[in-house]
């Protein structure tokens, strides 16, 4: 069996390395539009913020592709498929054939239609590349503005301020940081921890232009106020990258349409991670990269392996705090139950959402004790029953549920 795998980002890579698990005869192919090996994208935080150098960005030592007899071919770009062969061309001008073919070609920054995008000192964070091109930037510490205030966005502000940047405003259009992850008690309490730490938030506002002679110089807000900015990270999530997928004539909505077994809508061409549309679901997480990419493997090697999907899950450390968020958090109808447990001046928070006496959804802020077993409840679906008086103490013993159950 030929396989080639288009990118060489988490699904890609976790995909060519179990098919090489359970098959040792397979040929697999990753090719990679990037020039670098593969990194989880995590590390990029951690770069950005001076926490590890660049040879611990990547995640395998040199050679290790080779040891795993899979074929890495970096700095190709695609340009078009054919499904029925299945084929790949280059824009180099080579093409590959392959007996099925897996699109894992990721997603890209969304960019907000602004006047002033284009401007020199806007940037974007998806990419090794991305990265060093601002650091080489902010070497003289512009004042600078993230114009998001979700997971990367925080994240972003968060490695900034650890490299010492003092000057760092994070403006998020809803009313709240983190409006997926959190409700308005942990938002609030994530405020004060990032203002104390000299980050500027802005809340409720709309950018609607970035201004500028050429280089950037500031913001315009909805109401005509105007902020000053040397540098503008854009942090408005991520779209699927389908244009490939759309010209070959595969079927796609807000992303790649994939089956229970990841195949797309031609039979030899299978899909995973960011770009994929599961269910009515564009995931755009790590787990359900990672899921998607396991399964996929297994299919293609004969072993029937269905995806039933991945329960949302997001894991941030900002400037030392611990917030994890698992599920449906904010639920919009009737029918939940919600146990609260809040403790301001000691920065903790806790919150479960139940529905007919399960655990669907989580939120952790200021500990991370106890969230391996709130996931493990959540997957499990077990009922909490009698322990719903104590399960949100600092010490309660989550073994107790499961060996009840």
């Amino acid at each position: 069996m030929r396989v080639v795998i288009l990118g060489n980002g988490l699904s890609g890579t976790i995909c060519g390395k179990t098919i090489r698990e359970l098959d040792s005869a397979a040929e697999i192919i990753i090719v990679g539009e990037e020039k670098h090996p593969y990194y989880p994208r995590p590390n990029l935080i951690d770069f950005l913020a001076g926490l590890i150098p660049l040879e611990k960005v990547f995640a395998f030592t040199e050679g290790w592709a080779e040891r795993q007899k899979l074929q890495v071919r970096l700095g190709l770009k695609a340009v078009s498929l054919d499904p029925e062969k299945p084929a790949v061309k280059f824009e180099d001008g080579s093409s590959l054939e392959a007996d099925r073919l897996v699109l894992a070609t990721g997603a890209c920054p969304f960019v907000p239609p602004l006047p002033g995008a284009d401007r020199e000192g806007v940037f974007t964070i998806r990419t090794l590349d991305d990265v060093l091109e601002l650091l080489d930037f902010i070497r003289s510490g512009p004042e600078i503005v993230i114009l998001g205030g979700g997971l990367l966005g925080l994240e972003i502000a968060r490695a900034l301020n650890l490299r010492g940047l003092k000057q760092i405003t994070v403006v998020e259009v809803f009313s709240r940081l983190l409006p997926r992850q959190l409700d308005e008690t942990g938002a609030g309490l994530l405020r004060l921890h990032l203002a104390g730490l000299g980050i500027n938030l802005i809340t409720g506002r709309e950018a609607v232009e970035i201004l500028g002679d050429g280089r950037v110089s500031g913001i315009r807000f909805k109401d005509g106020e105007v902020i000053s900015a040397g540098a503008v990270i854009i942090a408005s999530g991520v779209r699927p990258r389908l244009d490939l997928a759309r010209e070959a004539g595969l079927d796609c909505g807000r992303g790649l349409l994939v089956d229970d077994y990841l195949r797309t809508s031609c039979d030899r061409v299978y899909a995973a991670g960011d770009v994929t549309e599961h269910r009515g679901k564009v995931y755009g997480l790590i787990p359900a990269a990672f899921d998607q990419a396991r399964a996929l493997a297994y299919n293609l090697c004969g072993q029937a392996k269905k995806y039933e999907g991945t329960i949302p899950a997001s894991t941030l450390k900002v400037m030392g705090i611990y917030l994890t968020s698992i599920g449906l958090v904010n639920p919009e109808t009737d029918g939940y139950e919600i146990l609260t447990s809040y403790k301001p001046e000691a920065g903790l928070y806790k919150k479960l959402v139940l529905k007919e006496d399960s655990v669907v959804g989580a939120i952790w802020f200021g500990t991370k004790k106890g969230t391996q077993e709130v996931s493990r409840l959540i997957q499990s679906g077990r009922k909490i029953g009698e322990y719903k008086n104590e399960i949100l103490e600092e010490e309660f013993d989550f073994s107790r549920i499961f060996r009840d159950s």
